[in-house]
């Protein structure tokens, strides 16, 4: 019988030389529309709210946690390279946020995704997108190829 190495995910917060990596991870996503196009400097003035994920020193995939108010965040730019998918990098990206959102004392975290069933399954509910905080649609949707027609998922977690 065979032994099947395991190999360990190693989850780490960005820095600032982690940029352009980050930025050759996500322009495939980028360029389908499915993730906002954010600049180096978009990243770098953000970088305390990314969190990375390893896999045998590649990185394979990021989430943010932007904080909106008070008591809401957003889990937002969630990408796992393509072909490693379907190995809980992504569900593991997202708690982690949620651990950070509820150490700061955020009750709510939303997302506005294509992937509705993926956040459902961590405890995500539907929500009308009338119900996003106007500066939001604003600051981010404004810039999406997509808007204002989009089909993306509004989705919120209270922790």
């Amino acid at each position: 019988m065979r032994m099947r190495a395991i190999v360990k995910i190693s989850y780490e917060k960005a820095n600032l030389s982690t940029i352009h990596e980050m930025r050759e991870l996500i322009l495939p996503e980028i360029e389908s529309g499915v993730i906002l196009d954010r600049s180096e400097d978009e990243i770098a003035t953000n970088i305390r709210s990314y969190t990375l994920a390893y896999k045998e020193g590649e990185l394979v995939g990021f989430t943010a946690l932007h904080i909106h108010t008070t008591d809401l965040a957003e889990v937002r730019s969630l990408i796992v390279k393509d072909g490693i998918r379907g190995q809980k990098i992504g569900e593991n990206l997202v708690k982690k946020a949620l651990e950070e959102a509820s150490s700061l004392g955020i009750q709510r975290v939303l997302s506005l995704t294509y992937k509705q069933a993926f956040f459902e399954r961590l405890g995500f509910v539907e929500i009308p997108k009338e119900s996003l905080p106007e500066h939001k649609i604003w600051a981010d949707c404004i810039k999406c190829k997509h808007f204002p027609i989009c089909n993306e998922v509004s989705l919120i977690k209270t922790l």
